[in-house]
């Protein structure tokens, strides 16, 4: 009976030691993003992966730009304008850092999130080498925030360019008629409605959406011909027309500086920065306990309502704008 005792204490106290030990090893796996090495404060709460070792003195720091350049969205699930403008200024911030490399996968989007975008690379190229490399895609919005970089470079094969800006709108007004359906509208001006999908629009409507789109334009090839050093006459009567170019076409225009892979691309920072040995590190995401516990704390419908807006988000290059939103994308990415 003693001895019978004893075994069921044994494995109790087995049992007890196998829970304490998962515990420990779920605190440790979940703290682990938010155990940082000795940063700089403006840099704590992202995640620091080493790609290439180096010297510990010095780091070439590889910051992302993927999709759809948006103000909406980031945090815990992904990389958005809110947490790519952070991770700028802690790479700005930390005195190890020496360059960054800017890789831009996207096909453009919001014109002012392209622009706050483009003004935190262009601060910080003010500061220390910022190496642009646009993969895949690079083109509208994400040439136009490539264009605060110190360095811009591409795959041959990648498709940039695209310099132009884009409003869309629906009408449906004729389909409306064909179901017995009619609109009605107060409005306190004449141009509150002027984007309104259930009539044609008048004239002097249209003019004066071109004329918003004509003046973002402007800025947009201003903004190239500074970059560039190209006159902006040069531009609009060349290459400045909305079209897509390979990275090859885009060097003989002298949209970008050269050609190459991402380890050139590395290689190049780490020229730029001084630094013939530095290690290249990538930041992760934005990474708080709030984020973690409230994604983890997300019940069965809050988890059916993120992979419903992931799907959507996932049709990535060819996004559904939205009426009256102002983009800076190539014109086949609108539909």
């Amino acid at each position: 009976m003693k001895k019978r005792v004893l075994g069921i204490a044994a494995l109790l106290l087995l049992f007890v030691l196998l829970g304490l030990s998962a515990l420990l090893n779920v605190v440790l796996v979940v703290s682990a993003p938010f155990r940082v090495a000795s940063t700089p404060d403006a840099a704590r709460g992202f995640r620091e992966y080493t790609l290439y070792p180096g010297s510990e003195s010095s780091k070439i720091v590889h910051i992302d730009i993927e999709g759809l350049i948006t103000n909406v969205g980031g945090g815990f699930l992904g990389s958005s304008t809110r947490n790519v403008k952070p991770m700028l200024e802690a790479a700005e911030a930390d005195p190890l850092v020496k360059a960054i490399v800017l890789r831009i996968n996207s096909p453009g989007g919001e014109i002012t999130a392209s622009d706050v975008l483009y003004h935190a690379v262009q601060r910080v190229a003010a500061v220390k080498p910022v190496v642009v490399y646009m993969d895949s895609v690079g083109a509208s919005g994400g040439y136009y925030i490539a264009c605060g970089g110190t360095h811009l470079m591409a795959n041959e094969t990648t498709l940039t360019g695209s310099i132009g800006v884009i409003i869309q709108t629906l009408n449906y007004e004729e389909l409306m008629g064909k179901v017995g359906l009619d609109s009605v509208v107060f409005t306190s001006g004449e141009f509150k409605d002027m984007l309104s999908p259930s009539r044609e629009m008048r004239p002097e409507e249209q003019a004066y959406v071109q004329g918003m789109v004509d003046e973002m334009y402007d800025r947009f090839v201003g903004i190239v011909a500074e970059a560039r050093e190209i006159p902006v006459s040069e531009l609009k009567n060349g290459v400045a027309d909305g079209r897509v170019l390979t990275g090859a076409k885009a060097l003989e225009h002298r949209l970008i500086d050269a050609t190459g892979y991402i380890e050139e691309a590395y290689a190049k920072a780490r020229e730029l920065g001084g630094v013939s040995n530095a290690r290249i590190v990538r930041y992760g995401p934005h990474l708080s306990w709030g984020n973690l516990m409230g994604f983890l704390g997300k019940t069965s419908a809050d988890a059916e309502e993120v992979k419903r807006i992931r799907l959507e988000v996932g049709e990535g290059l060819f996004p559904k704008l939205q009426p009256g939103a102002v983009y800076l994308l190539p014109a086949h990415f609108a539909f």
